[in-house]
C-alpha cells in the first residue's frame, strides 16, 4: 500500500479519536469567537486589531474591551452552559426532544427574572439578582413538572405532554406580569427573545463560577446519566437509584438553564437541539459528549451573535436605518425552527 492510499485511511482514523474531535472543536470556537468579536459596530476591523495589540484610541478601547469582549465571553458561557443543560435533560428525561425550552425550566427562569424586574426587586442592569430570581423560576417550572408528572417521570411520551402543558402555563403567566407592569415592557424584551447586547464585565464575573461549578457537577454525573438513558430497569439493575440520579440530574440541568437566561435570555431550540449534534460527533459515551456538547453550545451562540451583528449592519444599510439591532434570540429561534422540523422528519422517516 502506497503512502498516497495509506494517508486517508490515517486520517479517517484520527478523527475517530474524540480528543481530536474535541481539539477541533476548541479550533472551531476560537475561529467563532474572533468573528465575533470583530463583527461589531463602531470599531474598524483595523482598529479591533490595534487594540488587542496594545494601541488603539481610547473609544475603541473601551468599545472593544469594555463590551465587546465580555459580549463574547458571556456569549460562550452561555452556549455551553445551554448544551449540557439540554444533553442532560434529554438523557434523564430519555426524551430527545426534551430541551429547557419546552420541560418548563427557560419559561420558568424567564418568569422569575421577569416577575422580579416587575416587582421592582431585579433589572437588567443587576444580574446577581437576575440570577436568584430565575433560578427560582427555573426550580418553580421543574418542580412544577415533576409533581404533574407523578407516576410517569420514566414515560418519555408522558414527560413530554406535561412540560408542553407547564411551559405554555408559565408563558401565560409571563405575559400576565407584563399586563399587570406594562411599564417594564422594554426592560425584560430582551430575557423573552434573547439578547447578547449589553453584557459587561459583571455578568461574566457572576456566570463563569456559576457555570463551571454546574458544569462540572453535571460532568460528575455522567455515568449516571448514561445509565438512565438506558431506562430505569437497567439503571436500577446496575444498582443506581433512578429516581436520586434523576432528580440530581434535574437539578444540575435547571442551575445551568437558569444562569443562561439570567445572562442573556431566553435562546430558542439551543439547548433542544445541541444535543442532538453532540451525540452525533460524540456519541453516547456522556463522559466525552458533556464536553462536546459546551463546546458546540459555545460555538452555536457565539456564531450566531456574530452572524446577528453582520446581519444588524447589513439591515442597518438596506433599511436606511439609524440603528437596528436583531437580537441573536430571534435568529437561533429561527435557525433552530428549521432544524427541528429536519430532525423531526428524520425521525418520522425512521419509524
Amino acid at each position: 500500500m502506497s503512502v498516497s492510499e495509506a494517508a486517508p485511511g490515517t486520517a479517517r482514523r484520527a478523527w475517530r479519536s474524540p480528543g481530536v474531535r474535541l481539539g477541533a472543536l476548541v479550533v472551531l470556537a476560537a475561529a467563532v469567537a474572533c468573528a465575533d468579536l470583530f463583527a461589531g459596530r463602531g470599531v474598524t476591523a483595523g482598529g479591533v486589531r490595534a487594540v488587542l495589540l496594545g494601541g488603539g484610541d481610547p473609544m475603541a478601547q473601551h468599545i472593544v474591551l469594555q463590551l465587546r469582549l465580555p459580549r463574547l465571553l458571556v456569549a460562550l458561557v452561555a452556549g455551553a452552559s445551554l448544551g449540557v443543560a439540554g444533553l442532560v435533560l434529554q438523557s434523564a428525561l430519555r426524551n430527545p426532544l426534551a430541551g429547557p425550552e419546552v420541560t418548563g425550566v427557560t419559561p420558568g427562569a424567564v418568569l422569575g427574572a421577569v416577575a422580579a424586574t416587575g416587582l421592582g426587586l431585579a433589572g437588567w442592569d443587576s444580574p446577581a439578582a437576575v440570577v436568584v430570581a430565575a433560578c427560582l423560576g427555573g426550580f418553580a417550572g421543574a418542580g412544577l413538572l415533576w409533581l404533574l408528572a407523578g407516576r410517569e417521570k420514566g414515560d418519555p411520551e408522558q414527560t413530554a405532554v406535561y412540560g408542553v402543558l407547564v411551559s405554555a402555563v408559565l408563558a401565560g403567566l409571563t405575559a400576565v406580569v407584563l399586563l399587570v407592569a406594562p411599564g417594564e415592557l422594554g426592560s425584560v424584551v430582551q430575557w423573552l427573545i434573547g439578547s447578547t447586547e449589553g453584557r459587561v464585565w459583571e455578568h461574566w464575573h457572576l456566570l463563569w463560577p456559576w457555570a463551571a461549578v454546574w458544569g462540572a457537577a453535571a460532568w460528575l454525573l455522567a455515568a449516571p446519566l448514561t445509565l438512565l438513558r438506558c431506562g430505569d430497569e437497567q439503571a436500577s439493575a446496575a444498582g443506581l437509584d433512578a429516581g436520586r440520579g434523576r432528580a440530581a440530574a434535574l437539578v444540575c440541568a435547571v442551575a445551568l438553564t437558569a444562569g443562561a437566561v439570567s445572562a442573556v435570555g431566553a435562546l430558542g431550540f439551543v439547548g433542544l437541539l445541541v444535543p442532538h449534534l453532540a451525540l452525533a460527533v460524540f456519541g453516547a459515551d456522556l463522559r466525552i459528549t458533556l464536553p462536546g456538547a459546551a463546546l458546540l453550545g459555545a460555538v452555536v451562540v457565539c456564531g450566531a451573535d456574530a452572524a446577528a451583528q453582520l446581519l444588524s449592519r447589513l439591515l442597518v444599510v438596506v433599511l436606511e436605518a439609524d440603528r437596528l439591532t436583531l437580537p441573536v434570540g430571534a435568529l437561533t429561534t429561527f435557525v433552530g425552527a428549521g432544524l427541528l422540523l429536519v430532525v423531526a422528519r428524520r425521525r418520522a422517516d425512521e419509524r
